[in-house]
């Protein structure tokens, strides 16, 4: 991640913070990461992995995508290939595009390069708010939802059921690619 987009990153996630008026301590609390990290993070002394980013937005009641987008400062109805934003994990390499042009909007797509052996974690919260789907591309994926294994192939389509602990998992030695489709819970 360049410095510029942690640093927008920081401001994003402090101004969605301060917008829901939470502490802190009280978004530590919602998402379980220590108030000490999201000091760090808020302050640009931090890279925040997807994991991360996962819980606090899920906690702010906002996506991945909208928070990253927001950091970005984009928006408008078209999203053309050559502006879609990408954001990479610094912890596995996992890289996400933004392929909607309205982040937060009511249907947001992403596209995600999953490299071979990496594993992606999120809590239930991250997606509690969201219909969420998954559709492979290229490559094979397995999503663990809770105690159970989906093992998916280029074409297959998975609806997540009632949000619970999960994990994108790429067992294999070449690159996976999906795309994640989220709506919000009306």
């Amino acid at each position: 991640m360049s410095d510029r987009l942690s640093l927008a990153l920081a401001a994003a996630l402090y101004a969605a913070r301060t917008a829901r008026d939470l502490s802190a301590a009280a978004l530590a609390e919602r998402s379980g990461v220590s108030r000490t990290m999201i000091g760090k993070i808020e302050r640009g002394e931090a890279q925040p992995t997807a994991a991360l980013l996962g819980r606090l937005s899920g906690a702010l009641g906002m996506t991945l995508s909208e928070l990253v987008a927001r950091a970005e400062g984009t928006g408008g109805r078209l999203a053309r290939a050559a502006d879609q934003r990408t954001w990479t994990d610094p912890d596995t390499g996992y890289v996400r595009r933004a392929v909607s042009p309205v982040p937060g909007g009511p249907l947001e797509l992403v596209e995600v390069h999953l490299p071979p052996g990496a594993r992606v974690e999120y809590p239930a919260e991250s997606y509690a708010f969201l219909h969420h789907q998954i559709w492979v591309l290229d490559g094979a994926l397995r999503f663990e939802e809770g105690d159970v294994r989906h093992e998916l192939g280029a074409g297959d389509c998975l609806q997540l059921g009632s949000p619970q602990p999960c994990a994108y998992v790429n067992p294999t030695d070449r690159d996976c690619r999906y795309l994640v489709a989220l709506a919000r819970r009306t």
